[in-house]
């Protein structure tokens, strides 16, 4: 055996040797329990923070898909959407600020319903809520027609819209209606309205319990009581003046 020089220490060898290394490496038990809760607390930490950068960027993504959406998916019905900004609140529907629904009707005819701001925009289920809507409609031969209301519902699977609240309904050859609640068949091109209406134009002055409204305005149907005044020499709406 080799003799150890004063002041030398023994090193042990074999299983003695290994069980040393370990410590020197990774510590005593103790100091493994507290080094997991810290890499467990990094990773967590790392995770938040990759969330707060990835979680607004998904929602942008989910949002310029819900202003494409539309665009995409009713091609084939002729039917657009535009709008001029977004508007996001705290809940998760955002709202749609002036935005222009567009499109024609089975004569291909256009229309376009335009407001100061769109609701419920996200789900095809739910009736888009409008605030101050406005409905253009373009006829066959020229003339249009425009409706105009306090608030209205458009449902756009099936093209209709219900217009309430101050309903003022205009044609280009002078005539004009009101009335609290009017429904809108866009793709047929008819209304309707069962509440009382008023109006007058170049044949007089009509009050009525009810009124349809065919082929885009070229006819008006009043329903129930009906009361009218013709003006003296004026045109009437068959005379087709």
């Amino acid at each position: 055996m080799t003799a150890l020089r004063p002041g030398a220490a023994a090193l042990p060898v074999g299983k003695d040797a290994r069980q040393i290394r370990k410590l020197a490496m990774f510590g005593d038990g103790g100091d493994a329990q507290h080094r997991a809760p810290r890499k467990y607390s990094a990773g967590y930490s790392r995770f938040v923070s990759m969330m707060k950068v990835l979680l607004p960027i998904v929602a942008l993504m989910l949002i310029v898909l819900i202003v494409i959406w539309p665009n995409l998916k009713l091609q084939e019905t002729r039917f657009g959407l535009g709008f001029s900004a977004l508007k996001i609140g705290n809940g998760i529907d955002p709202s749609m600020i002036n935005p222009r629904f567009f499109g024609t009707d089975d004569r291909r005819q256009t229309f376009s319903i335009t407001a100061d701001l769109a609701k419920n925009i996200l789900s095809d289920d739910r009736q888009v809520e409008l605030e101050k809507p406005k409905a253009d409609i373009s006829l066959e031969d020229g003339s249009w027609l425009v409706i105009t209301a306090s608030v209205g519902y458009f449902e756009r699977k099936a093209e209709q819209l219900s217009l309430q609240g101050k309903v003022n309904l205009f044609h280009d050859s002078g005539y004009e209606f009101r009335t609290e609640k009017i429904d809108i068949d866009l793709t047929r091109g008819t209304a309707s309205g069962n509440l009382p209406v008023e109006g007058q134009g170049p044949f007089g002055h009509v009050v009525a319990e009810g009124f349809r409204l065919l082929d885009k305005g070229k006819t008006i149907v009043f329903t129930g009581k009906t009361r009218l005044k013709i003006y003296p020499g004026a045109s009437t709406p068959a005379d087709g003046k």
